[in-house]
């Protein structure tokens, strides 16, 4: 019989525990005794496996699941679609069946199939999606939705692609890559993206697949899910995660540091205690807020970072994804997601302030003096060839001096300093 007010936690064909809610709305959580007992894994550093229950009152499980979500409009153009009630567990019941890394969450009645079921999408499906920026719920009559959710505020289409061919998941069939389309607002956004995050790879940062597509006039970015690996039948598997919010006990609404979230020091000893390679991932990590500075990517919050369980039990830090300098929009916001020593504004950070954030992380100031310096003077070496690249590869692309300009004129301030 289906509890409308109990959702069962799935890896694969195995179940964790349950979801429930209180009268008030609020979600517990408890694992299922023989997942305990069956060397299952901890969701989550901050639901650590235990015969325990994680109450509502707590808030712990309900701000881990509820960072499975979309957030700001793209949640609510999707309680429009699909007219439901706007809480956590109504949007976890009829969209948690593929999520950000390997759970689904079903209804007490449904079982996870076992059968990776996919509908092919014709050239006109794309155009669709691309007209409506991606929205799924908003493309699909009611009887042939997905069950799909990304957490952030920016509207994605999860889609399996094989040999160059779209494929939308049914039920709860896993996707291997993520679409961004253009925004109303923001028509260079995957251009922009994907340049950044080539500029990114470029200077040897571990990041995401991604590429620039188009349809019509419209430019998409595909980007390769790193959460999703293909097995030995030619199936799509899905990998364990969690970003910072959830490992560190935060909600979402608390990414950036500014509204009470984590800080970057607080990020960089989580990677060092749970990476099972700290003294890579913890230089990774530096140079990815180096690199934010410096390429102009005021976005990068706790959400954007994420620990990935691979198959062989070991935990490290994700690639980076979501790159994007931000710097080179008009509307917004220019200080950073995490401050560096105390200061937002990337124009006026100076040595003593990454002295300051060396300190906090406990990592020798001159140790990060020497990789802010390497990491400028890599980026004005690359940032020219780089641009020929894309161009080569998308066309030429004007937009793209913006981005050069930002990246240029923050390398030189700090060879100046």
């Amino acid at each position: 019989m289906n509890d409308p007010d109990i959702l069962n936690v799935w890896h694969e064909q195995r179940l964790v525990g349950q979801l429930w809610r209180n009268t008030t709305g609020a979600i517990g959580f408890r694992y299922d005794p023989a997942w305990i007992t069956g060397d299952g894994f901890a969701v989550s550093r901050s639901l650590p496996l235990a015969v325990r229950e994680f109450a509502p009152e707590e808030g712990t499980a309900q701000r881990w699941f509820a960072n499975l979500l979309p957030e700001g409009a793209v949640r609510e153009h999707i309680v429009r679609d699909l007219k439901l009630p706007n809480t956590d567990f109504d949007l976890l019941r009829a969209i948690g069946g593929e999520c950000a890394g390997a759970l689904s969450i079903l209804s007490v009645d449904r079982q996870p199939s076992g059968q990776q079921q996919y509908r092919p999408l014709t050239e006109k499906d794309v155009a669709d999606l691309a007209a409506r920026r991606g929205q799924i719920y908003a493309v699909w009559p009611a009887d042939e939705r997905p069950r799909l959710s990304l957490a952030g505020a920016q509207d994605k289409c999860p889609l399996l692609v094989r040999d160059d061919q779209y494929f939308l998941p049914q039920g709860e069939a896993p996707s291997s890559h993520i679409l961004k389309f253009e925004l109303a607002d923001y028509r260079h956004l995957p251009a922009y993206e994907t340049f950044t995050t080539q500029l990114a790879a470029a200077i040897d940062l571990p990041v995401v697949d991604i590429t620039l597509r188009s349809i019509g006039k419209t430019r998409y970015a595909q980007i390769m899910r790193y959460d999703r690996l293909w097995d030995e039948r030619g199936e799509v598997r899905r990998l364990h995660q969690e970003d910072f919010c959830q490992a560190l006990g935060y909600g979402h609404e608390k990414k950036y540091q500014e509204h009470g979230g984590p800080s970057f020091a607080q990020c960089y000893r989580l990677v060092q205690e749970a990476s099972s390679e700290p003294a890579i991932d913890v230089q990774h990590l530096l140079r990815w807020q180096i690199f934010n500075v410096l390429a102009g990517n005021s976005d990068g919050h706790a959400k954007n970072l994420s620990l990935l369980h691979l198959p062989d039990d070991a935990t490290r830090l994700a690639p980076f994804y979501d790159l994007v300098c931000t710097r080179a929009i008009e509307r917004i916001d220019y200080h950073l997601a995490f401050d560096v020593g105390g200061e937002r504004n990337p124009s006026v950070i100076t040595p003593a302030h990454w002295e300051t954030l060396a300190k906090q992380c406990d990592v020798r100031p001159q140790f990060l003096g020497n990789l802010v310096r390497e990491t400028a003077d890599a980026l004005q070496e690359r940032i020219g060839p780089e641009r020929e690249e894309f161009e080569a590869r998308y066309g030429v692309y004007p937009a793209l001096q913006r981005i050069e300009k930002v990246v240029t004129t923050q390398c030189r301030r700090i060879a100046k300093r």
